[in-house]
């Protein structure tokens, strides 16, 4: 009971330090998301604001009639006329030139990798990029529908960056507005951490499988050595003690009848070195009827009722049939039936066997009207070690329901329990 407590209060532990480190990877990364989207919504902004720049700067000059009049006006007798006028003319060129294409060749190059669209005033796209969409040539009402589909998502995850187009300060200023979205990067991002987890899951349940199987292995290995161990151990002393027996109804002194409780006693260890032998090899199992053998069981129990008043009831059809090792089954039933008895604390007892049966099934209910069991316990009565006893081990139910699902192919169950009005455990297996 305590070896189970202990491993209940591990698991729980390995639980809370699990979600722990979950949630502290998805805070980290949420964390990360926030800052790259600051940085992010910077790139986007100077990106955007660069672009307009080099448009403005390769734009025709404001003053290029200005610098014609001036040009006009010079002294032509001037022997520096000529350097002036030359000047006048590359102003008038400026600030168109090479070193603008360049310019603009390294904006487009390192653009940031952000799904981004700028916006005239009159809502018609300049520029844009990553939007599926070509980001030259003419735009069809399809990549206009599209560009406009993508600007409505980005706006609901992001507010649109104003940026204002002036010419001079005389020039009325027009505002161009930036969308933008999430990068590749930050989507991978957010992704990331559930994909870890996911992964991080799966190595844990195949890992755990894996060990709950070797568990299994060893504890039916344990099972399978101690009962070939108590087998091979009781049978020497039992065939012993079956000769001294015969030898002893040879003297004519001897109470008889004592003999014969002393025999019928040999008869029940000899049927538990039977039942230990079949957990220790493949039990052959029969096709046979289950009334008898239920019914042999309950009599059995019957004559170890205690004394106060308790009654046993057998409902159980007499055309039921299962393939079955007799011995181990009558094993089970006598389990189950040991535990109503110590179930029922005081009052009149009462112990009822009924059965059933679908198309492919036959089922066998035991029913008490003890104390009850705990809901919180029903996933733990069957495990190795729990017990609800002072002085219990916790095995019964555990190898009885071994029997039933490993030897018979059948299942058993709590099927219903309440406290202070008792339980019912079923008992399920295939029909013949």
């Amino acid at each position: 009971m305590h070896a189970l407590i202990a491993k209940l209060h591990l698991k729980l532990i390995l639980s809370v330090f699990a979600a722990t480190i979950a949630l502290a990877s998805l805070l980290y990364t949420s964390n990360l998301v926030r800052h790259l989207q600051e940085r992010e919504r910077t790139s986007v902004t100077i990106w955007a604001s660069a672009i307009e720049q080099v448009a403005l700067a390769a734009a025709q000059n404001p003053h290029e009639d200005d610098f014609r009049l001036i040009a006009e006006s010079l002294n032509p007798d001037d022997p520096m006329t000529p350097r002036h006028r030359a000047a006048l003319s590359w102003a008038i060129r400026l600030p168109m030139g090479d070193h603008i294409d360049f310019i603009f060749d390294v904006i487009s190059k390192y653009s940031p990798d952000v799904p981004a669209a700028i916006v005239a005033e009159d809502g018609t796209p300049i520029r844009w990029q990553y939007l599926g969409v070509p980001e030259e040539g003419d735009l069809t009402d399809e990549d206009s529908m599209k560009i406009a589909q993508h600007i409505a998502e980005m706006d609901q995850k992001f507010e649109p960056i104003v940026i204002e187009v002036r010419q001079d300060s005389l020039t009325t200023a027009l505002n161009q507005t930036v969308h933008y979205g999430e990068s590749s990067v930050i989507r991978d991002l957010r992704i990331y951490p559930y994909l870890q987890l996911a992964f991080v899951a799966l190595f844990i349940g195949f890992a755990y499988l894996g060990f709950s199987y070797a568990r299994r292995s060893e504890q039916s290995n344990l099972w399978v050595g101690m009962a070939r161990e108590t087998a091979h151990q009781l049978g020497t002393p039992i065939s012993s003690l079956m000769g001294w027996v015969e030898v002893m109804r040879t003297n004519s002194n001897t109470d008889q009848e004592l003999l014969n409780e002393v025999d019928n006693d040999l008869r029940r260890l000899e049927l538990i070195t039977h039942r230990f032998n079949d957990i220790g090899s493949h039990p052959r199992l029969e096709s046979q009827n289950l009334a008898p053998v239920i019914d042999a069981t309950a009599s059995y129990i019957r004559k170890r009722f205690p004394s106060r008043g308790m009654s046993l009831e057998v409902e159980v059809s007499t055309d039921l049939a299962s393939p079955i090792n007799a011995e181990l089954f009558e094993w089970v039933v006598e389990n189950l039936l040991k535990n109503a008895m110590d179930a029922i604390e005081s009052g009149q007892g009462h112990i009822q066997i009924t059965s059933g049966s679908d198309r492919n099934r036959v089922f066998i209910d035991i029913a008490d009207n003890g104390k009850g069991i705990d809901r919180r316990d029903w996933s733990s009565i069957f495990k190795p070690g729990f017990s609800t006893k002072t002085r219990g081990w916790g095995l019964g139910l555990s190898l009885a329901k071994r029997i039933v699902e490993d030897y018979h192919g059948g299942s058993l169950t709590l099927v219903q329990s309440s406290i202070g009005k008792g339980s019912t455990f079923r008992i399920s297996l295939p029909k013949s």
